[in-house]
């Protein structure tokens, strides 16, 4: 029987047995999306333990001298367009007799790309690119190797979750997608639904995306020797759960597989309150949020080691110290502690940082003094800056120490107070609802639309707990996603409200948006500026106004379901209004002892065989495939999960089947802003064209 763990340590296995055995002596040039898969399974420190001479970035703006002979590329990319011109590029300038690459997408996948129907003996698009080496090398007898590794996964914790960094923009599709969809097909070929659509009828770029995908998920099973059952929940799930059961080597592991598991793929779309609510209680959704990500990363982020040196804070003190990082997988301690945050409430999660550092300091003899009451981010820095004193107690503690100071600096950080005034404010949005019309509800967040530093009608100004623009986003998102559970009024009426009402709301955010002084993340990509002094107000205008296009088709992301359509519960006079979760209500229905059929729960893996029970059913009882049938389960959430869900998911298993291992696999770890740049920034239909 296959274990989670064997699941987790597929990454692992394929750094060591494919990818290390080829860097002895070899310079590495590595894209950055292997690279955070590679970050989560070692860091560089295993490449150079291997052997490498040297580890560099896959630009063309990098080389190397006569004295570096051999070279090896690792890809997370189709060899095709850019990827082949950069390797041609550094090959190029370099003085290369040995060149190696490693490319995450299969075979199988580069001959849909190059328009190869037929499966040929052999791998006719690697051995032609090998050629390409020897040519750009300059001697046709030069050794050359090109080979797929499936470099896809990140075990962020070995316990509970597989990340796919190279899928991190794979979102599911929403209605005005549907819309470009059918404005390419002819007036009666038009899709009435995003359920009905399929993947023939993707631009390419989303179609070699999702086959990609359903080839790394094929490997995975492949080396677990495990025979799948795919369901889907949501039009992407089924899309990406077909390709799954209709790949060419995975029809053949089936009948030869001797572990089973069920795969439950969830459309993120299905519950978007969940993403951006800040509900969670949980320490590692905060550090996500407030602390900067690692460059090139998208799931960790910077930690400020400084306090651990003695050396003066300055203006360029950042670039001294090299930043710490929450993927700690050297150290058991550290690793325990993260998967302890990962999926624990705030107030454990920091109980449990305090006690680490503790132990650590006891360990080590250091004059530790404890104190009673909360945890504060100045005693946890106190505890820290005693091991400045001892370089041996430093190493041997680095890990804790590091996640000891992203949970201090997210502690003390000034745009931590903004977190609880969102919740506050989804609360009373929560309970509004059940009570109101949806534009009553919406018109309680015209008066939050003012530029930050101005003065309310009280004569306060607004300070660092007010939200800011990055906050009204969220807040939006998280009340057009529930807009059906609003109640119900005259159709015509509130259309015409609410028109009126999205009007107000677009020059109120719009003005807010130009009076910005710096522009965040997330508004540089909503409006592609990078300053203020670009952003026109036009320019504001015109993308709040199409920000405001997509939020209209959130609260249709249920509609084609029959059974699990709500994520709410209204107020019942005794009991306050709640945000029911999605998954909770899928392992629930998984879960349940009597085993009903949820016809929301479609299984996808069947074939002809299935076809065939469905056929004898209408006469016959015949039992088909149950999610709950296997030991173990696997729930991907296509586009991305939160901490507090992993939580959420443990003690729903834990309460309904002690005993079942579940295993969680997505395409990014959530913070509750990475919703709105997915939904009103990214190229949802070519999720790999930059």
């Amino acid at each position: 029987m296959s274990s989670a763990e064997d699941f987790t340590l597929f990454p692992d296995n394929v750094w060591e047995k494919v990818v290390l055995p080829k860097v002895k002596k070899a310079v590495v040039f590595m894209d950055d999306r292997c690279a955070e898969a590679l970050h989560w399974c070692g860091g560089a420190a295993r490449l150079l333990e291997a052997g490498a001479r040297n580890l560099k970035e896959f630009s063309s703006f990098e080389a190397c001298g006569e004295n570096e002979p051999k070279a090896v590329f690792v890809v997370s990319t189709l060899l095709k367009g850019r990827t082949v011109d950069t390797i041609k590029d550094i090959v190029s300038l370099s003085h290369f007799r040995y060149c190696v690459v490693f490319t995450a997408v299969s075979h199988s996948v580069h001959l849909f790309a190059n328009g190869v129907t037929a499966e040929p003996d052999g791998s006719p698009v690697f051995e032609q690119f090998e050629e390409k080496l020897c040519e750009w090398m300059g001697n046709m007898n030069y050794t050359t190797q090109v080979a797929h590794a499936p470099l896809v996964f990140a075990p962020v914790s070995h316990q509970q979750l597989l990340l796919a960094p190279a899928f991190a923009h794979l979102f599911p599709l929403l209605a005005p997608d549907l819309e470009v969809i059918n404005a390419k097909r002819p007036e009666k070929k038009k899709f009435g639904s995003l359920i009905d659509v399929d993947v023939h009828a993707l631009p390419v770029e989303l179609q070699l995306e999702i086959k990609s995908l359903a080839s790394a998920l094929s490997s995975l099973f492949e080396a677990t020797n495990t025979r799948e059952e795919s369901f889907a929940v949501g039009p992407m799930s089924r899309i990406i759960a077909g390709e799954l059961a209709s790949h060419p080597q995975a029809k053949n592991r089936r009948k030869t597989a001797q572990n089973k598991a069920s795969i439950i793929f969830v459309d993120r779309t299905m519950d978007l309150t969940g993403a951006v609510g800040h509900h969670g209680d949980n320490l590692v959704e905060k550090i996500l949020t407030v602390l900067k990500p690692l460059p090139g990363h998208v799931t960790d982020v910077q930690v400020d080691m400084l306090e651990l040196t003695s050396l003066q804070r300055t203006p360029h003190s950042q670039t001294t110290v090299a930043p710490g990082c929450l993927a700690q997988t050297q150290s058991p301690a550290a690793r325990s502690l993260w998967d302890n945050m990962l999926t624990s409430k705030h107030k454990e999660g920091l109980m449990e940082v305090q006690r680490q550092l503790v132990e650590a300091a006891s360990k080590e003899k250091l004059p530790i003094k404890m104190s009673m009451g909360r945890v504060t981010p100045q005693q946890l820095c106190s505890y820290m800056q005693l091991f400045r004193s001892s370089w041996g107690a430093l190493e041997s503690h680095c890990g804790v120490l590091q996640l000891g100071l992203a949970t201090a600096q997210t502690l003390r950080h000034p745009g931590l107070p903004r977190w609880d005034t969102c919740l506050a404010f989804e609360r009373l949005l929560l309970q509004a609802l059940g009570d109101s019309d949806f534009p009553a509800v919406l018109r309680q967040l015209l008066p939050l639309m003012k530029p930050r530093g101005v003065e309310d009608s009280s004569g306060s100004r607004s300070g660092e707990g007010d939200c800011g623009p990055d906050e009204l986003i969220l807040l939006l998102v998280y009340l057009y996603s529930l807009a059906d559970e609003a109640q119900p009024a005259d159709h015509d009426a509130e259309e015409e409200e609410l028109e009126k009402l999205e009007r107000e709301l677009i020059g109120a955010l719009t003005l807010v948006v130009t009076r910005e002084t710096e522009l965040s993340p997330l508004l540089q990509k909503v409006t592609g500026c990078v300053n203020p002094e670009e952003l026109t107000t036009q320019r504001a205008h015109s993308a709040v106004g199409e920000i405001f296009k997509t939020l209209r088709a959130l609260s249709h992301t249920r509609d084609h379901l029959k059974q699990l359509r709500s994520v709410y519960t209204a107020s019942d006079g005794v009991h306050q209004a709640t945000y029911r979760p999605f998954l909770r209500q899928i392992l629930e229905e998984v879960f349940h002892p009597d085993r009903p059929e949820c016809p929301d729960i479609e299984h996808t893996s069947g074939g002809l065989a299935d076809l065939l029970k469905t056929g004898f059913s209408m006469f016959m009882k015949v039992s088909r495939p149950h999610p709950s049938d296997n030991p173990l389960l696997l729930l991907f959430l296509v586009g991305g999960v939160t901490p507090s869900e992993l939580r959420l998911i443990r003690d729903v298993v834990t309460t309904h089947k002690p005993g079942t291992q579940v295993l969680v696999l997505s395409t990014r770890l959530l913070r509750p802003t990475d919703v709105p740049a997915l939904l009103f920034t990214s190229r949802r239909l070519r999720p790999g064209v930059d």
